[in-house]
């Protein structure tokens, strides 16, 4: 009987061996990044991207980031402005996607960019997606691992219980420290809010609204409804109603918290990690409480609007 479990290995060089055989032959493979574990395959090879919107259920008129090993790397796939060079020598390698202009002639899959004249790039810090990027020699499409719309994975095991055989190798380097996905800018605009912030950058930014982008989706990650789990959440609770796994922030306790401190920066690395077992407890329904806007509260905040839009 075949295994119904997918292959998991540790992270070091047998594992980042088989992972970039695999791309090199068109499968897709979990790997780590900074930010939550990505579903990464070659994107250039139009048939290894499609099996990530097969592998993931994502509709294909949502786009992935590109990763590359570095701003040249980058530079060589897409048309950089003064404005797109400062960001990278800001933030790269690190939690940051830029919307460009796609260069003329780039070889990337057209199902990469759903069709648009643009493409998300960005090169991560993490040192297994940076080691396969380097042992694969491609750049590679990765959004993150788990079927569309679920609960993003910021440990193994939770792509494994997303994406099961779906996926046929998982390079485990443990819980991902950022745990929220890269910021995306486009320009001077904030398509998605994550680790690097408002008030991180050089310049003034603006920011899309989560109720504006249905309409018009131009960068992976815009969709409304989105990093949800499959029970019913309750935002701004502060104590649970009968049959809810509480998440806590703060002085708001519950059966679990986000940050007991009222840290951002813990509390963003363990959210989905929380959602992820609150989803798999025995009650009906998840509450979470109240976290504040400000810094990286406004990331945490998007995810947490998005995962309970229904």
């Amino acid at each position: 009987m075949a295994d119904p479990n997918p292959r998991i290995l540790p992270y070091g060089m047998a594992a980042i061996a088989e992972a970039a055989a695999r791309i090199g032959r068109g499968e897709c493979v979990a790997v780590p990044t900074e930010t939550v574990y990505g579903l990464a395959a070659d994107a250039g090879n139009a048939a290894a991207v499609a099996g990530i919107y097969a592998a993931k259920g994502r509709p294909s008129f949502n786009p992935l980031i590109v990763h590359v090993a570095d701003a040249d790397a980058a530079e060589a796939l897409a048309v950089f402005d003064a404005d797109a060079r400062t960001l990278a020598a800001a933030f790269w390698p690190g939690p940051l996607t830029l919307v460009l202009p796609l260069r003329a002639g780039a070889p990337i899959a057209s199902l990469v960019t759903a069709g648009l004249p643009t493409i998300a790039i960005r090169v991560p810090r993490h040192r297994a997606m940076q080691a396969v990027l380097a042992a694969s020699a491609r750049p590679l499409a990765a959004p993150s691992a788990n079927a569309s719309n679920g609960i993003s994975p910021t440990r193994a095991a939770h792509v494994a219980a997303s994406l099961g055989t779906r996926v046929p190798l998982i390079v485990d380097d443990g819980a991902t420290a950022a745990g929220l996905e890269s910021t995306i800018v486009a320009g001077r605009t904030i398509l998605r809010p994550g680790p690097i912030t408002a008030a991180d950058m050089p310049f003034p930014v603006v920011r899309h609204s989560i109720d504006s982008i249905d309409s018009g989706i131009t960068a992976p990650g815009q969709l409304a409804a989105h990093y949800a789990p499959r029970k019913p959440l309750r935002l701004g609770a502060t104590d649970a109603r009968r049959d809810e796994w509480l998440i806590g922030y703060g002085t708001v306790a519950g059966d679990d918290t986000l940050s007991a401190s009222g840290d951002l920066r813990e509390a963003a690395a363990r959210l989905f990690d929380a959602l992820h077992r609150a989803d798999a407890g025995d009650r009906a329904g998840i509450a979470i409480a109240p976290v504040p806007c400000d810094g990286l509260g406004e990331a945490i905040n998007d995810r947490l609007a998005r995962a309970a839009h229904r």
